[in-house]
């Protein structure tokens, strides 16, 4: 069978992780089976316009996923973190956790031949000391993918330049977070994680075994904000949220919070470009799409009459 032939599911695939993969895998020629609990929804309908073969399943049913994926040679799984868009109030670390496994367990039924989980950097370092919940939900999952011999590459990203696109961080005409002003962060464009995805599964023997830290720049808070500024030619000061508010609302965000400013990630980010030497920093991210979303969510936020 050649390459070109062989086909990859999609676990998440109208995520924003999902969506990443799935264009460079069909871009390079592959066969996509994007996996989605709504097939009638805009992005999956996206998504088989670009050449997915769109599929329902969901990650609470293993026997969706395994009959998903039976049959096909590669597995991309990627699950939410707690808060993440879309999921629902209640969803928990535990149920990350499960539905990362469920992924695993149907790879493993179906015989997969390569598993691409997308993990997070740093999550080996709670063995060491006290890490982000949402980073022990990852190794343990890791640790599953482990357990049942997979085949896998893990990916382990820093946090994500989208995530300064939205409400999150994009409020009161500020760019808002609970990160110090001062205590350069790193992050990494979706975009890329997909590319390496990509790469991942086009060169299985040398990929089969690995986990690999992602990161793509490394800047302060207020940097940031003054990129943004420059980039759509507005002023955008940075004001940092007080950690104790973000505590009133959940004890487990403020500490990831304090983390990030005293330890935080510590990635390789010319490793990254060895790996991929496209990999976008900050400003060139910022000219490929990340300039455009932010003035798409600013002019929406107007246009409903909110207060950004």
């Amino acid at each position: 069978m050649k390459l070109t032939q062989k086909s990859v599911v999609v676990v998440g695939a109208t995520g924003l992780q999902g969506r990443a993969v799935t264009h460079h895998l069909l871009r390079d020629g592959w066969q996509v089976r994007a996996l989605t609990r709504d097939p009638s929804g805009a992005g999956a309908r996206a998504l088989a316009q670009a050449g997915a073969q769109v599929v329902r399943a969901q990650m609470e049913d293993v026997g969706s996923l395994t009959a998903a994926a039976e049959g096909a040679w590669g597995m991309f799984s990627v699950q939410p973190t707690v808060g993440s868009p879309g999921t629902a109030p209640d969803f928990t670390a535990e149920d990350e956790v499960r539905w990362g496994v469920n992924v695993a367990e149907a790879a493993h039924a179906a015989g997969i031949g390569h598993f691409v989980f997308t993990s997070v950097a740093e999550a080996d370092r709670h063995l060491a000391e006290k890490v982000p919940v949402n980073l022990v939900s990852k190794w343990r999952i890791e640790q599953h993918i482990a357990a049942l011999g997979l085949p896998a590459t893990i990916l382990r990203p820093v946090s994500f330049m989208e995530n300064f696109t939205g409400g999150y961080a994009l409020r009161n005409g500020n760019l808002s977070t609970g990160l110090a002003p001062e205590v350069p962060q790193q992050i990494m464009a979706v975009d890329d994680v997909g590319a390496i995805a990509a790469l991942a599964f086009s060169r299985p023997g040398e990929w089969i075994g690995r986990a690999v830290s992602l990161a793509g720049d490394e800047l302060t808070p207020v940097q940031i904000a003054a990129a943004i500024g420059t980039a759509l030619g507005i002023p955008l000061p940075y004001v940092q949220v007080p950690i104790d508010a973000i505590r009133a609302l959940s004890e487990d965000f403020a500490y990831a919070n304090e983390w990030l400013n005293a330890l935080g990630y510590r990635a390789d980010i010319s490793a990254t470009r060895k790996i991929h030497p496209a990999a976008m920093d900050f400003d060139i991210w910022l000219g490929h799409t990340g300039a455009s979303q932010i003035a798409a969510f600013l002019d929406s936020a107007r246009t409903a009459g909110q207060d950004t």
